[in-house]
């Protein structure tokens, strides 16, 4: 068996990390990490999508990405996951734009919302449908 070595960065370390804690493949193989670089941090603004905490998060991913990296500060302890935590920021943010969501309460920022409060506009949308 040949083994198998995949060179990172500064920005695929941690992508590559989340790969292998599922595996590593084998020679001569395509390293998922690449596609799990925009995929994984998609997926997780898909489900997590809301403006406010994906707000917070880029906030936070920004700031770890311009914070010194010196020992005992809080840019070195999460130093490694930087970019990962801004990519997750962005598109939580921008899933959050697009569902109309800011913290579980209808945004109203683009229109009306998808939720609704008013129970006899959920009974006749009912009957629509039913009828």
């Amino acid at each position: 068996i040949k083994p198998t070595l995949f060179l990172t960065n500064e920005f695929t370390s941690v992508f590559q990390a989340i790969v292998d804690t599922y595996g590593t493949p084998t020679y001569k193989e395509v390293n998922p990490a690449v596609f799990t670089c925009i995929s994984f941090p998609f997926f997780f603004g898909v489900m997590f999508g809301d403006l406010m905490h994906g707000s917070i998060l880029a906030a936070f991913g920004i700031y770890l990405c311009f914070s010194k990296r010196e020992p005992g500060t809080i840019g070195a302890i999460f130093g490694e996951v930087r970019y990962l935590f801004l990519l997750m920021g962005l598109f939580a943010f921008y899933c959050g734009a697009i569902y109309n969501d800011y913290t579980s309460l209808p945004a109203q920022l683009f229109g009306e919302s998808c939720y609704t409060t008013d129970s006899s506009k959920t009974d006749k949308n009912v009957q629509q449908v039913l009828g």
